[in-house]
């Protein structure tokens, strides 16, 4: 049943925004200013050029254009924390003329942007130093507006500091009183000694300048060409939300998240008080193999095999992992200190790390109809660097025949939170349940829908099916919901998707200079320096039935109570989304025995009605809302307390109701056994997942849904078809 990727056209993971990314070109010390900015308005230009000949519905380059990359540009200080209003007129000379640097090859507007960000960064540190150097008071009234779209830059220097003023009490005023809460609950603790308010106060802005150091840090580490990144990226979110340019080191980045698999150690690193440890061990990986890397060492040196090791301490985390990571086969000497305070050079040969996390995962839940069956899908990852890397359908046909061996009354397929992946491996996915026809139509700006089609008949399960999703059930997601629920073959509960439909594809800018550019250029571009790639939206994919999920999404056959119910969120709330549209319907067949939803819906509905729970999870949505709307937090400890406890009223009535639940039973297959007790950080894992499980809510009622929907089939097997 197993079957092949057709194509190589993706459908990547959500990426929050251009921030999500920061990897540098390389230059030598010859390059000079001139070579750099000829390097960036090459790239810049052939962005555009690549976007203008291969985008689904490519824009104009013209004034509406820049003024909407300037506002892009300008939205990265979203919090209004380091511009002031005299910084934005000085920028604000550029919002018509970037259209025109494109063409001219010009970064003038990038430089002057980038000259007053970095001169922020500095304005700034000193800011927070010499405000969190004294005491706050918090029996003051006053309040701190968190700031945003609709807030306007501070005038002049002397506002943004007083801002920053409010900004580092309010987040002292947050750690102060959570520290005098917990100092509260041990107050009868034996041998307690009381701390004073004063060292309380002084503890929590301690805490707090540890946290801008770490922040101000991190934007040090930012080079020019990592904000570079970002202004090309604000230029290609003007097209549309996902198509993104990404620096040559960032491809390799993108291909390991969608193949789930990585070439290092196997160790999970964490901060603890400047120092990075060793979290946990990846069972089966080089290092669990190696068997002398522990949870708890910290790492001081890492070398190359027999090179000079390097002193990570004080470094980055992300630098760090960087150094660790690297080509199969080759080996990296860690210098660890033990817990007991001993060093020890550790060698390990470097191999392939699967991210087990982001793999599909079965359990079995015991119902009052027999057992149900559980499968669990973060991504549609597809590892399409190696021959027989993992797939998600693949993985996905074995975790449901683990489940037919099980027994199971029906499956439960989860794609909450699943941001989207291989649109290949939706199509055999979507082939594991329903016989053969059309999945999806994928549409090119110039030419006839293509459709593309499960293709080998017969299913490898077609009893009663559930899909789980929420809003952030995206792209690939939405697809899979989508066809089942048109082919009539499966009930969809949750909340509607975030509304992607849209195809991207990544592709090498080198692709796009031409002969002449790569000579007029040697200077700053050759084949052992390339420029990068673009994720490009070539195309749109819709319903069998015919219409889109962009923007749209996909409306579950029964909805449940969402806690962001009344917060605009998805695809559309980009306005540079492509927009919602349909075309013709495929010829496709419905199951013979189509899931009755209206039936399940009104059942469920009775049920929902009568559970606390849920109707605490529409008292929080509306809390939510509001405050969103309201940014205005007191600054008075009194009344932050009473904010505060109004808004962990809900959280404690939820916590008293999970206490009176009846958790979900839950078990593992056989077949996960033995590699489950392979280690006790497996074991670990999996004990947390499953009590996750155990009092989730959505699923508690989706098991209940799937209970009904036996009925249904027991009615249909039975001779009384569906009613």
């Amino acid at each position: 049943m197993l079957r092949f990727m057709k194509n190589k056209v993706l459908i990547p993971l959500l990426i929050a925004g251009a921030l999500a990314t920061f990897f540098s070109f390389t230059y030598s010390n010859a390059d000079t200013n001139e070579n750099i900015d000829a390097r960036r308005a090459l790239v810049l230009k052939t962005v555009v050029k690549a976007i203008k000949e291969g985008h689904y519905a490519p824009r104009n380059i013209d004034d509406s254009l820049s003024s909407q990359a300037y506002e892009k540009v300008i939205g990265w200080d979203y919090d209004k924390k380091f511009f002031t209003q005299q910084d934005v007129n000085i920028l604000q000379a550029y919002k018509y003329k970037i259209d025109d640097e494109i063409n001219d090859g010009s970064v003038e507007f990038f430089n002057k942007f980038n000259e007053l960000f970095v001169k922020s960064i500095d304005r700034t540190e000193s800011y927070y130093k010499e405000i969190l150097s004294q005491p706050f008071n918090f029996s003051s009234d006053e309040s701190y507006v968190r700031s945003g779209d609709d807030m306007t830059f501070a005038k002049d220097e002397a506002e943004l500091k007083e801002y920053w003023r409010k900004y580092l009490k309010y987040n002292a005023l947050a750690k102060y009183v959570d520290l005098k809460k917990d100092q509260e609950k041990k107050k009868d603790s034996v041998n307690f000694t009381a701390k004073t308010d004063a060292q309380l106060e002084e503890e929590a802005r301690t805490a707090v300048r540890k946290n801008q150091e770490y922040m101000f840090r991190r934007l040090r580490k930012m080079k020019d060409d990592d904000r570079f990144t970002m202004y090309v990226n604000s230029v290609t979110g003007t097209e549309d939300p996902h198509t993104d340019y990404m620096p040559p080191k960032d491809k390799q980045a993108f291909d390991e998240g969608m193949s789930g698999s990585f070439s290092g150690i196997g160790a999970q690193l964490g901060p603890e008080d400047g120092k990075i440890k060793i979290v946990s061990i990846i069972p089966g990986s080089p290092s669990w193999k190696q068997g002398q890397l522990k949870a708890g060492d910290e790492i001081l040196k890492v070398g190359q095999g027999a090179e000079q090791p390097e002193d990570v301490q004080g470094w980055d985390i992300d630098d760090v992992v960087k150094k660790i990571r690297g080509k199969k086969g080759t080996e990296v000497r860690l210098t660890v200190k033990k817990v007991n305070g001993a060093q020890q050079v550790i060698p390990i040969i470097r191999g392939d790390v699967l991210m087990e996390e982001v793999f599909a995962k079965s359990a079995i839940i015991n119902s009052k109809t027999g057992p149900v069956g559980y499968i669990y899908l973060p991504e549609f990852y597809a590892d399409f660097n190696k021959i027989g890397g993992r797939r998600s359908a693949e993985d996905v046909a074995i975790e449901v025949q683990k489940l037919k061996n099980a027994g199971v009354t029906g499956i439960i397929l989860d794609l909450r939170y699943n941001g989207g992946g291989s649109l290949s491996d939706v199509v055999d996915m979507a082939g594991l349940f329903i016989d053969e026809g059309p999945v999806v139509q994928v549409k090119s700006s110039s030419s006839a829908p293509m459709m593309l089609r499960d293709a080998q008949k017969g299913t490898l399960y077609d009893g009663p099916l559930a899909i789980m999703v929420n809003q952030q059930s995206a792209s690939a997601s939405e697809i899979m919901a989508a066809v089942l629920q048109d082919y009539k073959r499966a009930v969809i509960v949750g909340t509607t998707t975030f509304g992607k439909g849209t195809v991207q594809k990544v592709i090498s800018l080198d692709e796009f200079l031409s002969w002449s550019e790569s000579v007029a250029n040697k200077g700053v571009y050759s084949t052992t320096n390339p420029i990068g790639a673009l994720k490009l939206t070539v195309q749109k994919f819709y319903r069998v039935n015919g219409g889109a999920t962009q923007q749209k999404g996909v409306t579950p056959d029964i909805v449940f109570p969402d806690p962001y119910k009344y917060i605009d969120m998805g695809e559309r709330k980009d306005k540079a989304s492509l927009k919602y549209d349909e075309i013709a319907a495929a010829a496709y067949q419905p199951v013979k025995y189509p899931v009755n939803v209206t039936a399940l819906a009104n059942e469920s509905k009775k049920r929902v009605a009568a559970n606390p729970t849920f109707s605490l999870i529409e008292d929080n949505a509306l809390r939510l809302k509001k405050q969103e709307d309201d940014k205005t937090y007191s600054l008075n400890e009194a009344a932050y307390r009473k904010e505060l406890e109004e808004a962990n009223a809900t959280s404690k009535k939820m916590e008293e109701l999970e206490k009176k639940s009846t958790p979900l039973t839950i078990t593992n297959p056989k077949e996960d056994m033995a590699k489950i007790n392979m280690d006790s950080t497996n074991v670990k894992k999996n004990q947390d997942w499953i009590k996750n499980l155990q009092k989730d809510i959505y699923l508690a009622e989706t098991v209940n849904i799937m209970n009904d929907l036996t009925k249904q089939y027991m009615n249909v097997n039975i001779g009384t078809g569906m009613k």
